[in-house]
């Protein structure tokens, strides 16, 4: 569950030179060269998320980075988003109010959408330092950090006790991982703010929200895309579509294909693709057409659960399987800080949630798991997944899944 939040601020000077990003090409995610930024103050002046979006044909969900005002004062930034002008300028605020940015923490070593802005960030910021989770990788060639554009001095990996960190005395930290991949590793470190009773995570723990996020509002194109029927429905914006449209994109991103859509036949699709309006045509560039089941709905509900905590799919299925023992052994540890919500960089934030309902997310990983999982998610919707496992096994890409604990 969403916990209340103070405010929610655009820039009000934002246009579309303010939300430009001119190095979008180095990850190429909708919605590109134009980002737009909401900033929201989760603990009135102690915390705030920025909120951008990332997606693949309208495919949409947010980003996130969240900054944390310390103690004798300035400011800790976790998981940095895009430096555009309107980002720049709503952090702006906060550094006049609050004191400068101290620490730039990369807390994923395998998310590039992650990894492509903290470079980028942290030239923002000359003084402060940049600390990154260990096992650092890059591909098709292992290049040094400084090769990847974080400052040279200023870059460091996270110590391995929080402790000796010079946060320390405000965070706890640990890492889940590395994981092998095969190609690299699966790594994140989970921060965990004392004072605010705070987890920080990164891709390992999702809630979807029952509404779309706001930050999907300020350009609510993709919402309306996906709330068609047909893909020749006229784009109409009302109440319904937006929340049908999300519903959609929900399930798009966790399964890729889940099992209420229903995928015509190639001559359906380019007869269909070739008649489409000129707008429709644009949004896919042509791309299959695809309508949906009756009961569709009730696929987002199950995989909502009520806005419980859960893993994603491809976490589930295609890295920490890999691993199943080292990731209990990680959760168990998480699960004894005294936290009481919990922030993701995707998805819904702040969650309401108890470190029990937490480590019940990870019971799919157990014979006979101590905390119930209680929601599972259904088999048939990872049908997709099942797929493209078993060809990265055939083609020996990843190491094979272990036995569960």
């Amino acid at each position: 569950m969403t916990q209340g939040r103070q405010s929610s601020t655009l820039s009000p000077h934002s246009g579309n030179a303010d939300r430009s990003w001119n190095f979008w090409f180095t990850v190429p995610l909708y919605p590109y060269g134009k980002r737009p930024t909401l900033r929201t103050e989760v603990i009135p002046g102690r915390m705030w998320t920025f909120d951008q979006l990332q997606g693949i044909f309208y495919v949409v969900t947010p980003i996130r980075m969240t900054v944390v005002k310390l103690e004798a004062g300035g400011l800790l930034v976790y998981a940095p988003v895009a430096p555009t002008g309107e980002c720049l300028r709503l952090m702006a605020e906060l550094v006049q109010a609050h004191g400068e940015v101290k620490y730039i923490i990369l807390p994923t070593v395998s998310g590039l959408e992650h990894k492509v802005f903290v470079g980028p960030f942290a030239r923002r910021f000359p003084t402060a330092q940049v600390f990154v989770a260990p096992h650092q990788w890059s591909f098709p060639v292992n290049l040094p950090l400084s090769w990847l554009g974080l400052p040279i001095g200023r870059t460091q990996v996270l110590p391995e006790d929080s402790r000796q960190a010079p946060f320390g005395r405000e965070f706890d930290y640990a890492m889940l991982g590395p994981i092998n991949l095969g190609l690299g590793p699966f790594a994140e470190v989970a921060f965990f703010h004392r004072s605010s009773q705070t987890l920080l995570v990164t891709d390992s723990i999702q809630s979807v929200p029952a509404i779309p996020p706001a930050i999907l509002q300020v350009d609510p194109y993709p919402l309306l895309f996906h709330g068609r029927d047909l893909p020749l429905d006229a784009l109409r914006d009302t109440p319904e579509l937006r929340l049908k449209g999300w519903k959609r994109i929900a399930l798009f991103s966790f399964y890729f294909r889940p099992s209420a859509l229903e995928i015509p036949s190639f001559g359906e699709a380019w007869q269909a693709a070739k008649n489409a309006p000129d707008r429709s045509r644009k949004a896919y560039f042509g791309l299959y057409p695809f309508c949906w089941k009756p009961d569709w709905e009730r696929s987002f509900e199950i995989l909502r659960g009520n806005g419980r905590l859960f893993v994603a799919p491809i976490l589930q299925q295609l890295i920490l399987n890999r691993e199943p023992q080292q990731t209990i052994a990680w959760a168990d540890r998480v699960a004894q800080w005294n936290f009481q919500r919990i922030i993701p960089c995707h998805l819904d934030a702040p969650i309401a949630a108890t470190p029990a309902e937490f480590r019940q997310a990870f019971s799919f990983l157990e014979k006979q798991p101590a905390h119930p999982y209680m929601y599972p998610l259904p088999s048939q919707d990872f049908q997709l997944l099942y797929e493209i496992e078993s060809g990265l096994r055939q083609r020996n890409i990843t190491p094979a899944a272990k036995e569960k604990v």
